[in-house]
């Protein structure tokens, strides 16, 4: 549970959102939703797995 709170709190709300959004206007961009989101994790310094939580 204290991992999920650090990674919570590392990111804000607005960056967040931010990397969701990305994630579903890019979608078309990348061969499937895994690979737009790895792509856009590496950019804004978190795991995919993280940003797939975010997504969902």
């Amino acid at each position: 549970m204290d991992t999920k709170k650090k990674t919570s709190n590392r990111f804000s709300p607005e960056v967040r959102d931010r990397a969701v959004r990305m994630v579903l206007e890019h979608r078309g961009d990348h061969a499937s939703q895994w690979a737009a989101i790895a792509s856009i994790a590496a950019k804004i310094g978190c795991t995919g797995e993280t940003l797939r939580n975010w997504v969902r």
